[in-house]
C-alpha cells in the first residue's frame, strides 16, 4: 500500500553521535519513509530521544513507518537521515 503513496516533502536530520529530532510531522500525514546514508537508530514520538536501543536502520537503506501528525523522528549515529512525508 505505501508504494502507491505520493511524496509531499522531505526533511534532512543530521546526527553527529547525539540524538537529533526532525520537525513535527505535518497535519494529515500518517506515513513517512526514513532513509539514511549510514547505520543509525531512530525513535518516533512527540518528543523522542533516539538511543542505541531504538529501532535500527542499516546504512543506505530505508523503511516506511505509520506516524501521527505532530510527532517527530529522532536519529542517533553519524548520519544524515531523510524523512519523507507521504500522502495518499
Amino acid at each position: 500500500m505505501h508504494l502507491a503513496m505520493k511524496p509531499k516533502s522531505t526533511q534532512k536530520v543530521n546526527s553527529a553521535g547525539t540524538s537529533a529530532q526532525s520537525a513535527a510531522i505535518s497535519d494529515n500525514i500518517f506515513y513517512v519513509r526514513v532513509a539514511a546514508d549510514a547505520a543509525c537508530h531512530i525513535e518516533i514520538g512527540v518528543n523522542p530521544t533516539a538511543t542505541t536501543s531504538s529501532i535500527y536502520l542499516p546504512a543506505d537503506d530505508y523503511e516506511y513507518f505509520k506516524i501521527s501528525p505532530g510527532e517527530k523522528i529522532a536519529v542517533i549515529g553519524t548520519v544524515n537521515a531523510y524523512i519523507t512525508e507521504l500522502t495518499e
